[in-house]
């Protein structure tokens, strides 16, 4: 492991309010301390909540993120953060869900990346949204996202 310096870090070990809505939100990254190892880092975020753009009604999701880091990590404070400053935000679940993988991606260039937007049912019909940006490299353990969440399927 490498020693890093991590005064960059504006959130970590702070009392940090809740971003008023995603564009407001500050993800931070830190050195990979593995970088050259192939490994699948997973968040997951059972309370994901928006709200729809045209009812103003909150929708609630299950988010899960894989991805496999290069040179950078996010830091899970800057996440949790980031993901919780959607409650405000109003956008349909195909673009909430493709806006925190698009953010991700351009803050930390990973090797790969996919998530899985598990969106609760409203109106009886659930909607799930899936995104990976490529094939991952064949060598690295990526568990399934089987999740359970909801029953009517």
């Amino acid at each position: 492991m490498t020693t890093t310096d991590y005064s960059a870090l504006s959130q970590l070990g702070e009392q940090t309010a809740l971003p008023k809505s995603p564009d407001e939100a500050t993800l931070e990254k830190v050195a990979n301390p593995c970088h050259g190892d192939l490994y699948n880092i997973r968040f997951t975020c059972p309370e994901f909540t928006s709200i729809c753009p045209i009812t103003g009604q909150p929708d609630f999701a299950h988010m899960v993120i894989d991805y496999i880091p290069n040179k950078w990590i996010v830091e899970s404070k800057s996440l949790k953060l980031f993901l919780g400053s959607f409650p405000n935000h109003g956008a349909f679940h195909e673009a909430c869900t493709m806006m925190i993988a698009k953010r991700l991606i351009t803050e930390l260039d990973p090797k790969w990346l996919r998530i899985g937007g598990y969106w609760f049912p409203r109106g009886g019909i659930p909607i799930d949204i899936f995104y990976q940006t490529n094939n991952p490299p064949s060598k690295v353990w990526i568990p399934e996202q089987n999740i359970p969440i909801y029953s009517g399927r």
